[in-house]
């Protein structure tokens, strides 16, 4: 069964109506997966399509708990039905939003809400029931590659043991708690009455929480000013040069995961080239930088 089929199956089962149809002509947005607003009896809803090749890149009963779990944290929109073996989700719409992507990631408030959410997703007594690893994550896509008959990038290998080898001896002390892991603006909702939602917990578990830090940062591409206030916000002092160094290395490690990951859509037939070049461009980079001297700054790490 096609997966557009599949959904209007769990769209009718779930609401008791045969004669509901998927309905694609509203876009929600989404990179792993494709979202979808949909009006059924009254009341709008977020239906989520999986994204090709995701079933080999996301363990979805780990999901359907984390998403409960942000849920009860008081973080996550309301989700009506989830289904761990396929990833199709129906969520209840969040009433007149929009994401921080769309209204500003760099403004004073949205920074205060995002830091605000953070500390309180990486201060939740529960804990997840899996960890995030960005290097078991990569070594998981790049076996996915491999099994397409793909190719890597002519100087990846080389790059790639460079950063590995640099965080190995720079980055010694990080802690484990709950972690969104892909915090990018699009993920963070704020609604009519200015309460902010962080959505979309596919890669979501234990992990250091200056990677969440340093992905709202990369994804937003913020300026040297919030970036700044971000940071003071959100850790309440200013930085030792060492816990720098770690969000600086975090930003590289994502540009390199993220890269691999669009790789993955891209040889299962999806439209993700010029995403994939345009990160792994800032990674050849930024992996200079760092390891090079150190001394480059945040904001001009997030450039292209």
């Amino acid at each position: 069964m096609e997966m557009e089929e599949l959904v209007q199956k769990k769209l009718r089962l779930v609401f008791n109506d045969d004669s509901i149809i998927f309905d694609k002509s509203r876009f929600a947005g989404g990179l792993t997966n494709y979202n979808y607003f949909m009006n059924i009896k009254g009341t709008e809803y977020v239906v989520r399509q999986p994204g090709g090749m995701t079933n080999k890149m996301i363990d979805r009963k780990i999901e359907k708990i984390n998403n409960r779990m942000a849920s009860e944290f008081g973080l996550n929109c309301e989700c009506v039905y989830f289904d761990d073996e396929s990833g199709i989700k129906i969520s209840v719409c969040i009433k007149n939003s929009k994401n921080i992507a769309l209204i500003d990631p760099c403004c004073i408030a949205n920074l205060r809400a995002v830091s605000g959410l953070l500390k309180k997703t990486h201060s939740s007594p529960k804990h997840f029931p899996n960890s995030f690893d960005w290097q078991t994550e990569l070594n998981k896509y790049e076996q996915i590659i491999q099994d397409l008959n793909g190719g890597f990038f002519f100087d990846y290998a080389a790059l790639k043991k460079e950063l590995v080898d640099f965080m190995e001896k720079n980055i010694k002390n990080t802690i484990s708690v709950p972690c969104h892991n892909d915090t990018v603006p699009e993920n963070f909702v704020v609604d009519e009455n200015g309460r902010t939602y962080l959505v979309d917990w596919e890669y979501s578990g234990m992990n250091d929480p200056s990677w969440d830090v340093a992905a709202y940062i990369l994804e937003s591409r913020l300026t040297e000013e919030a970036i700044q206030y971000f940071l003071l916000d959100y850790y309440g002092q200013f930085l030792t040069p060492g816990e720098i160094l770690k969000i600086k290395c975090y930003m590289v490690a994502q540009d390199l995961l993220w890269m691999v990951w669009a790789m993955i859509r891209h040889y299962s037939g999806d439209d993700f080239l010029d995403y994939c070049c345009a990160r792994y461009e800032r990674f050849q980079k930024n992996v200079k930088a760092i390891t090079v001297s150190g001394d480059c700054s945040i904001a001009d790490m997030v450039k292209n």
